[in-house]
């Protein structure tokens, strides 16, 4: 407890005037509010996320000032872990066996994109092996970063090359459910109840969810512990029935403003050249992506319960939150599509290191011989 105490400090430390650069996150709010309520005009699929996303790349790249503290990430974190811990119905629980097939065809999806994205990266972008590997792995961005700055790769790079992935994913898969499937994510709010009709002891639940699942997910030691653990004890409440509440649409309409500006934000403090070059590059491995989701989607459509919709929102190469977001908005299979993307990282993150030592030694091998 003392722990979680003392991180809890560190964060409202960080709220101080020479440390928070809280005047550049209101700026970054501010034009990404903009960008939500021009894309809400449009009528554009998940407008709050896409169009402050938008707006906040754009600026980065013209050198503006704005940020995005990491002290904001954590709290925000922890409210799409409850929001999707809450999607966790009692049947879900009888649902699981039919995840099998699904599962086996996500193994299989992730080497191919991995042999895929290593040789683009490798061959056309050419980048050296380390940084080439831990770019094209389809993992989590703070994991693949951290692995691959201790192998000596680059690890600005790899970060960069990450967050221009999940940048062109959630700008692209919209538009390409609304084509393939037939459903529309237009519209400035999602399902859900509104917080005016939302009852006091619901939203008590949810806050108690969140504020226990951090305190587990320290306990526990979990990967990404501010989304994990909330989304965890967010689950148990749900599948057992202690609770039904579902997060009001303002605060999934909120979670969405803010993840647009922390993505877009973090190109901030990089030579606008080097954004172009990232995002040409990503565009290609994108490309690539996508077209394996779209392929392994169909393949394993065939061979299980699940539709075309669901399957390429958990096979798609974007992050946990943002495509279990965009389940959320679609009201379809958000704990299948969350389930699969926790596995795709976790699998990644605990194989990609003993991968790359096995590749490097046999590597080292044939050059001495």
């Amino acid at each position: 407890m003392k722990a979680v105490f003392d991180d809890f400090l560190d964060g409202l430390k960080a709220f101080a005037p020479n440390r928070f650069p809280y005047r550049r996150f209101a700026l970054a709010l501010a034009l990404g509010g903009l960008g939500g309520w021009l894309f809400v005009q449009a009528k554009l699929p998940l407008p709050w996320m896409l169009g402050s996303m938008v707006f906040c790349t754009v600026t980065a790249l013209v050198n503006l000032p704005v940020a995005a503290p990491a002290v904001i990430r954590p709290p925000m974190t922890a409210v799409i872990g409850v929001m999707l811990g809450a999607s966790f119905k009692p049947e879900v629980v009888s649902q699981m066996p039919n995840w099998l097939p699904t599962l086996a065809g996500l193994v299989l999806f992730m080497v191919a994109c991995g042999l895929c994205c290593v040789s683009y990266f490798r061959r056309v972008a050419g980048f050296d092996p380390v940084t080439a590997f831990f770019s094209g792995m389809p993992g989590g961005l703070i994991e693949m970063v951290t692995v691959g700055e201790e192998k000596g790769g680059d690890a600005r790079i790899i970060a960069l090359i990450h967050s221009a992935r999940i940048l062109l994913v959630v700008m692209t898969l919209p538009f390409i459910v609304q084509w393939i499937g037939g459903v529309t994510l237009s519209g400035g709010r999602v399902a859900g109840p509104s917080i005016t009709q939302t009852p006091l002891g619901s939203e008590l639940w949810l806050i108690g969810c969140g504020i226990a699942g951090v305190i587990v997910g320290h306990w526990l030691r979990m990967p990404a512990k501010y989304l994990l653990g909330p989304m965890l004890v967010s689950a148990i409440v749900h599948v057992t029935g202690l609770s039904a509440a579902m997060p009001p649409s303002e605060i999934v309409n909120a979670a969405q403003l803010v993840l647009g500006v922390t993505i877009g934000c973090r190109f901030v403090g990089t030579a606008p050249r080097i954004i172009l070059r990232v995002l040409l590059l990503s565009v290609g491995s994108t490309m690539i992506l996508l077209a394996l989701t779209l392929g392994f989607a169909w393949l394993v459509a065939l061979m299980s319960v699940h539709g075309h919709v669901p399957l390429i929102l958990a096979y798609s190469p974007g992050g946990l939150a943002e495509m279990s977001l965009i389940a959320l908005a679609l009201h379809t299979e958000v704990a299948f599509v969350a389930a699969h993307h926790i596995i795709r990282v976790f699998l990644v993150m605990v194989s990609a290191g003993p991968i790359f030592g096995l590749i490097g030694r046999r590597d080292r091998k044939a050059a001495a011989e």
